[in-house]
């Protein structure tokens, strides 16, 4: 483990793990947790070669919101301040979501506030049983803002209102009635399931895991039109034409493991 607020790896196969790293004050946010975050996953937007992200914490905590000298020092900032503070996270949360490969959540302990919009930003949310997640920004006469847009559209508008209103704490039950997490997974068997997460990833066409996401982003909400199916069909036809579409029907096929697996 590194002394940085960040514990960052860039592992062989294009694997990222990106741990915050500041387990004494249950990696709490602050400007300079903030200031890393973007510029740790706006290097892994630029890695041609990544595959997936590992988000995750280090200690007793995933992340218990923002960090209370951080929050201490706001007090006394200017409604400049405050907006130059908040475009900063808005900005940090705009490079998560920009990356281009799968962001695999591993979240146990308190996901509070900010740590909230970690994991809503996450495609895939593995999580232990005890975790205690709470929007709990309105308890101190905040409003979750720059999260909003993630954090509604991984939980959905009805269980976002109530608890966005409420910050009532709630367990891992909700969170995965709701979509917000995907798998609840015993402590002891996180990392090895994260691992095996990892690999079902590795498995695939780089290029198609890539072209997946951003299809389901950008089909989200649209209507079932003529110009939909029109744009669906021709993003089939155009990774089709690929070498990777082309290994890939090849090897089905021949009952062989495609060359993207080599060396896995």
């Amino acid at each position: 483990m590194s002394d940085s607020l960040l514990d960052v790896q860039r592992q062989d196969r294009g694997v990222w793990r990106v741990f915050l790293n500041r387990p004494e004050v249950r990696n709490a946010f602050n400007s300079d947790v903030i200031r890393e975050l973007r510029e740790t996953f706006d290097r892994i937007n630029a890695d041609a070669d990544a595959a997936v992200v590992v988000l995750g914490g280090h200690g007793k905590a995933f992340c218990a919101g923002g960090d209370l000298n951080w929050m201490r020092a706001m007090a006394d900032y200017s409604w400049e301040d405050n907006r130059r503070d908040a475009q900063a996270m808005a900005d940090m949360m705009a490079a998560i979501e920009a990356c281009p490969v799968p962001i695999i959540g591993r979240v146990h302990g308190d996901c509070y506030a900010g740590g909230m919009g970690l994991c809503s930003q996450s495609d895939i949310v593995l999580a232990a049983p005890h975790v205690v997640f709470c929007l709990s920004e309105v308890k101190l006469g905040l409003i979750p803002a720059t999260i909003r847009p993630y954090v509604v559209r991984s939980m959905g508008h009805r269980m976002a209102q109530r608890y966005f209103v409420t910050a009532e704490r709630f367990g891992v039950d909700v969170a995965l009635a709701c979509g917000l997490v995907h798998e609840i997974v015993e402590v002891e068997q996180m990392d090895a399931r994260v691992d095996a997460v990892v690999e079902a990833v590795l498995s695939c066409g780089p290029r198609a895991v890539r072209a997946s996401k951003q299809l389901v982003r950008d089909v989200s909400g649209q209507s079932i039109d003529e110009a939909l199916r029109a744009e669906t069909a021709k993003r089939i036809a155009d990774i089709r034409a690929t070498d990777e579409g082309k290994e890939g029907a090849s090897s089905f096929l021949e009952k062989r493991s495609p060359r993207w697996t080599e060396g896995h």
